[in-house]
């Protein structure tokens, strides 16, 4: 165990940095594909949106972001629930990025111009799993249906 310890304490920064940063953008690609999913399809245009999500918050060429995307979906496809996927947003990410998310995430579920049930509740259970309140949610909300240009 003290080995262990001290491996990993020797590990370059580069290195734990790199890993954090991919999964960083695995676990929020992954809680994309699960808004996509929400309405129980994932087609090739939610794909396409997810993709161009990611592609502009993490400034991905069409080549990495791809890789993202499958990495994430195989992910998703192992996982029982989202938890593991939001401790991670939660512990690898400040606030103002979280804050983001969740617009992602509205920007997601409002893809198709409609918000369902389904969609809305895992926006709110995402918010209380990587501590963004509700007036932060409500105001990237309001910006994604602006960006969109939806009525309320």
């Amino acid at each position: 165990m003290i080995a262990r310890l001290k491996k990993l304490l020797s590990a370059s920064t580069t290195d734990t940095l790199k890993v954090g940063v991919d999964e960083k953008k695995i676990a929020i690609a992954a809680l994309l594909i699960e808004a996509a999913l929400s309405d129980e399809t994932y087609c090739d245009d939610e794909r396409a949106m997810v993709s161009d999500v990611l592609k502009r918050y993490f400034d991905l060429s069409d080549e990495d972001v791809a890789a993202v995307v499958t990495e994430a979906e195989a992910a998703h496809a192992k996982a029982t629930q989202i938890l593991h996927f939001t401790r991670t947003v939660k512990e690898t990410v400040e606030f103002d990025e979280r804050v983001e998310i969740i617009e992602m995430l509205w920007e997601i579920a409002y893809a198709d111009n409609v918000i369902s049930d389904y969609e809305a509740n895992l926006v709110r259970r995402v918010c209380g799993l990587i501590y963004v309140d509700d007036k932060e949610s409500g105001n990237a909300r309001k910006r994604v249906l602006a960006k969109l240009k939806i009525a309320e």
